[in-house]
């Protein structure tokens, strides 16, 4: 009878145990509700003095810096000498920055280290001042004019005057070598001010890519692969204050239109922007339009129209197409005499690959950068050339714009390419940073519907115009039409198109 009684008091106090767990788990549960809400109103609150802070900085930092003043006439004459001109639409009197000394308001370290060059790019020179300021900046330049810097050094010094954690610098670009190029100039000023700068890019683990990004002030990334960490949720652009769209105009040509306006749509409003390009086309214009308070719009040179470096020498040989290669090699054996580093374009993957087989076969030292290589071996093979232990890089285009591969002395375009702007974008490897290159392109009559182009270009910048390549004409006649605009021959809409493949 004892046990009898025993049970049903057994079960009465389980019966407790469990009602006095279940409002331990109830106030328990209630708890981190309230205390998951009062983080989320705290994060609120200091999102909202962060961003009333932030503008307050922004404010106190457009106060014009104490500036070396230099003469009108001797301002006026640098802008003359250098074919720069400048739309400004707040009408500042703003002297460009004309040697190191001039340059104010920057870390003492910072100054020392590009202090080592002779003087500012021209770039460089006319786009501090406007930045220190705080003004949005737009700079149409040709590739290889110093631009990495002219956004660079303005952004570490946002970066400390900030004194804040976090991401606060993203810099946007269109391929991987370029963004990793950037990454390696950056990182030489970040590490002298104690800041961290990582590279995010596709085609890599991304693991390493999500620790870096957690510890770094500054970013540099490719749409594709920065959408990717943004969608996941392991990046936040939220604190990002300073944002760089390098080489604009290539990244709209590769169709990253729609990456970029969903990458600015997550990037705090409140902040600074530049744009930099090579060219100034009706795209690029509407992006400036769509994401850029009151930019100053700096040009350096006539990029309405398409120029090349005229520091470059320009040779043309028009050959018969068989004969490329055998050229390839008289070419090689007059300019590599003397170490010089030489940048040879094919067109196509498998072109470079057999032209790099027969380079190797023939004793030459030559790295390839293409896509049908890895990512691991294209970055080895352009330390390669820059380190000097291949003294020949051979490329398609995707090295053709933005790749800073220093000392290039000669470029040879073993095959002309599909544009004239391709064109211009290659040959401006050599005569950078204010040195004399030569460019070495063989023609042939495949490319005839745009030799009036290159003739243009050539003549622009007081290059010689072959024989052979006026023989093909000075332009390429072209039918204009109501709906469709300028083509080369009418098309027969009914007609089945036809696959092509290229080798």
């Amino acid at each position: 009878m004892g046990s009898e009684l025993k049970a049903p008091h057994g079960e009465k106090i389980k019966k407790e145990k469990k009602v006095k767990k279940e409002k331990k788990e109830k106030k328990g549960k209630k708890e981190k509700k309230e205390k998951k809400e009062k983080k989320e109103k705290k994060e609120k609150k200091d999102r909202k003095e962060k961003t009333e802070k932030t503008k307050e900085e922004k404010e106190h930092n457009e106060t014009p810096q104490p500036a070396i003043e230099v003469d009108q006439a001797t301002i006026d004459a640098y802008l003359k000498e250098n074919e720069i001109s400048i739309d400004d639409p707040h009408n500042a009197k703003v002297s460009p920055v004309l040697n190191f000394s001039m340059l104010q308001g920057i870390e003492e370290k910072i100054k020392n280290k590009i202090s080592q060059f002779d003087k500012p790019t021209t770039i460089q020179a006319v786009s501090w001042p406007y930045l220190l300021k705080g003004n949005d900046v737009i700079g149409v330049a040709e590739t290889g004019s110093g631009k990495t810097f002219a956004f660079g050094v303005p952004a570490i010094s946002h970066v400390l005057q900030k004194h804040s954690k976090g991401l606060q610098v993203l810099v946007i670009s269109p391929t991987r070598e370029l963004a990793v190029q950037i990454y390696d100039n950056l990182k030489q000023l970040t590490d002298l001010c104690g800041l961290e700068c990582c590279c995010i890019y596709g085609g890599v683990s991304k693991d390493d890519q999500r620790r870096q990004v957690k510890q770094s002030q500054c970013v540099i990334a490719t749409p594709g692969r920065l959408l990717d960490l943004m969608e996941e949720g392991s990046i936040d652009l939220t604190g990002i204050n300073y944002l760089v769209l390098d080489e604009a105009d290539r990244m709209l040509e590769k169709g990253f239109e729609e990456a970029i306006k969903s990458i600015m749509a997550n990037v705090n409003t409140d902040r600074q922007t530049l744009m930099f390009t090579a060219t100034w086309p009706k795209e690029v214009r509407e992006l400036a339009s769509h994401f850029m308070k009151s930019p100053v719009k700096v040009t350096v040179g006539d990029r309405d129209e398409l120029s090349a470096n005229k520091k470059i020498t320009q040779i043309v040989e028009v050959i018969d197409p068989y004969d490329k290669e055998k050229k390839l090699l008289q070419l090689l054996s007059k300019y590599s005499k003397n170490d010089d580093k030489i940048l040879i374009f094919a067109l196509y993957k498998k072109e470079a690959t057999r032209v790099e087989r027969t380079l190797l076969y023939k004793g030459y030292k030559v790295s390839a950068i293409h896509g049908d290589l890895s990512q691991q071996q294209r970055t080895q093979s352009l330390n390669d050339f820059k380190s000097g232990k291949s003294s020949l890089l051979l490329a398609t285009d995707v090295a053709a714009r933005g790749l800073d591969i220093p000392n290039v002395k000669v470029v040879i375009n073993l095959t002309f390419p599909l544009t004239v702007e391709d064109y211009v974008h290659r040959i401006g490897r050599t005569g950078r940073a204010g040195k004399t290159g030569i460019a070495h392109t063989l023609f042939t009559e495949h490319e005839k519907h745009l030799s009036g182009a290159l003739q243009n270009i050539l003549r622009g910048a007081n290059q010689p115009v072959p024989e052979e390549l006026l023989k093909f004409g000075g332009h390429t006649k072209r039918k204009e039409h109501s709906v469709y605009g300028a083509f080369f021959k009418d098309v027969d809409m009914n007609q089945k198109a036809k696959k092509i493949k290229f080798d």
